[in-house]
Order: structure tokens, then sequence, then C-alpha cells
């Protein structure tokens, strides 16, 4: 079982202050600027609540009826629960600070890897907290770069992810003229590629060997990612092919060591999501006799609140010692894991020697698609980025 011990001290080295909030990989002018695209999480409980209203009235994210009007009620209804929630991993969450490690970590590769569109900077543009993307965009602006990444750092593109965070660049300039000494292009997707899988693989192995020899290879890997309303799978949201597509080449790096499962956390809302849910399969095969497991957060790379408080508290701890587990572990996302770093750097490294500014998969809608702003979107991408 995941002591508390354990979870204390990862909690604390998640939340760590030795990170300032916000750096920059260089003090001079940057010629390529990457920003980083994520939901964020609050720093401070104080900020749950607009956090929470964000995402509530975000029709990417989730539709509602009378959404102006339900969205605000829910979002007001859950807030302290959620603040309760961060006050037990420690009062907000680690993600701006694991992103502007990473951000400042790849940096320093690409400078070495890549003279020619030297000096890089990263930005980190969050969807739901400051910093907020329209606000990091302004900043960017300023810095007048000649090249801007928009890197998606969800590995696994779904529309209401990946897909809100381009939506809202495409609103900012629809707002406000596109500087025309800017060239944007954008990386939407990196589910497969060769080190994040090789980190994933790692961080399973780290907690593997802490198993006696006895249980190793009876112990499940469970592999578990953000869920999704099955109404947006049935739209054609690629999301649940490509974690299927990170899961398999992972557990092929691992050489099929293990059995294994893909399950899906933090449903909300009554409609059918993504199932099995993770807490079922931990509970289902316990019944079976199976009670050794790794938690595989495969769809995450920082820490937050899905790992530190649902993985680590709800399941780990309180559910394992429920259901009668014998030993339970959950493997560290990436975050600042050397081969992860390396994925980064290259990811954009490659981006950038190439003359594809924009992948088409990204610019196609999906093909029951009923939302009019991802249609103008996609429309603005395929102009600005040709």
């Amino acid at each position: 079982m995941l002591h508390k011990g354990n979870l204390l001290a990862r909690i604390g080295k998640s939340l760590g202050t030795s990170l300032p909030l916000r750096f920059s990989s260089t003090s001079v002018k940057p010629k390529t600027a990457i920003l980083m695209l994520n939901m964020g999480g609050p720093q401070h409980t104080d900020q749950v609540h607009e956090y929470l209203l964000r995402i509530m009235t975000d029709r990417d994210m989730i539709q509602l009826p009378v959404q102006s009007r339900l969205g605000p009620w829910i979002a007001q209804r859950r807030t302290a629960e959620v603040q309760k929630k961060y006050k037990e991993i420690g009062g907000g969450s680690p993600i701006l600070k694991w992103t502007n490690l990473q951000g400042e970590l790849m940096c320093k590769e690409l400078d070495r890897k890549c003279p020619e569109s030297a000096p890089h900077k990263h930005y980190v543009g969050f969807r739901y907290v400051n910093p907020l993307t329209e606000d990091t965009l302004k900043e960017i602006e300023k810095d007048s770069p000649e090249r801007v990444v928009l890197f998606s750092q969800y590995p696994q593109y779904s529309c209401a992810t990946s897909g809100s965070s381009f939506n809202s660049i495409f609103s900012h300039y629809r707002q406000h003229s596109l500087p025309e000494n800017i060239k944007l292009s954008v990386i939407d997707r990196w589910s497969t590629h060769p080190l994040l899988i090789k980190t994933f693989a790692e961080r399973i192995r780290e907690e593997l060997n802490k198993f006696s020899e006895t249980k190793r290879k009876d112990v499940v890997i469970l592999f578990t990612a953000h869920s999704l309303p099955l109404k947006a799978v049935n739209r054609g949201d690629a999301y649940p092919s490509e974690v299927g597509a990170s899961v398999h080449l992972v557990m092929q790096e691992l050489g099929k060591s293990n059995p294994y499962i893909l399950a899906w956390q933090s449903k909300v809302g009554p409609l059918p999501w993504l199932a099995p849910a993770t807490d079922d399969v931990i509970k289902a095969y316990v019944k079976q006799g199976r009670k050794n497991f790794i938690l595989v957060p495969i769809a995450f790379v920082n820490e937050h609140i899905e790992t530190l408080h649902e993985l680590d508290i709800e399941y780990c701890d309180e559910l394992a010692k429920e259901v009668g587990v014998e030993e339970i572990r959950r493997a560290a996302a990436p975050n600042d894991h050397p081969l992860f770093i390396e994925a980064l750097s290259s990811i954009v490294a490659d981006h950038l020697k190439e003359t594809q500014t924009v992948n088409p998969k990204f610019l196609i809608r999906c093909p029951m698609c009923v939302n009019p702003r991802c249609r103008d979107s996609k429309d603005w991408y395929r102009q600005v980025c040709a």
C-alpha cells in the first residue's frame, strides 16, 4: 500500500517552493517562443471558484443545458469541496511550477540542439487560471519573436482539452490583430513519441522494482486517464484511441511484462462517460484475487489534483484500505525526468526543422462536429499556418 509518509513526501516535492512561479529561459530577446498550453490549476484555494467557473462555462470543455446559468451554479456548489481537496495536497496545484521547470530545461536543450532558431524562450498559457493564454499571448507579442510554436502539453488530443486551448487562441486573435512579423506553428499531439513512451516505461519500472520478486510479475499495471463523455467520443473525438496507442507502446517497451488494463477517472455528472472507471477496476480485480497494482497516469505530464488527490489519496490510500488491496503504488508523472525533457526538446526541434507548420489531422474536424467555433478556428489555423 502507498504509505502515508511516502504520500506526504510526494506532495511536498510537487509543491516545493524552490522553483519560482514564472521564470524565462533567456534574458535576451527570444527568436523562438514556445507557448506551453495546458488546463492549469489553482495555486491557492481562493482561486478555485474562478477556475471552476471558467471550466463550467467553456462549451468546448463541457456542454450543459442553459449553460450560462447552470455552469455558475455548479461552480459555486462545488467550490468548497474542491477547495478541501486542494488543502489536502498542500494548498494548491503544482502544475505551474512543473510546467515552468519543464520549459526552462527544454529551452536549454533547444538552444544547444537548434542554434539557428535560438534563443528559445518558453511561455505558459493556461486555459482556466493564471497565467491565462490570452494574457501570455500579449506577453509574447511584446517580446516580438520571429516564430511562435503553440505546443499542447496534452500528449493525446481531445477537443475538450487541446481543442479548447487552441480555440481560445483563435478567439483572442479574432478580437486582436495577429502581428505580421510573427510566424505561428502548431504541435497538437505526440502520444506515440518514443521518448514519451520510454519515460512512462521508466516510471513504471521504478515502481515495479519496489515489489518483492515473488509478487512482481503478477502486479496489475493499471493505466488511468481522465475520462470523456460518450457524447464526445461518438462525435469522433480522437482521445480514446490516442490514449490506447500510448498504452500499447508502453507495454511493448516493457516487453509485455505484466497484466495491464486501461481505465478512466474523474467522471463528472450523470451522463455516460468512458468506462470502466479506475476505482471500479480496483474493486473488481480485488474480488478476482488480484491485490497488487501500479497506477499509471498515462495522460498527465505533471503532478496535479488528479494524481496527488484522486489517485494517491482516494484510491491508493482510502479505497485500497476499504477493499483489502495488498500493495498499491503509483507511477510518478513525467515531471522533470531526463527522458521527458529530452522528449519535449526533440519534439520541438524536429518541428522547427520541418516545412509542415501544422498537422493535417489537426485541421480536420470530428466527423459529427456541431461546434461552429471549431469550424471557424480550423479555418483560421489553415490560413495563418500556411
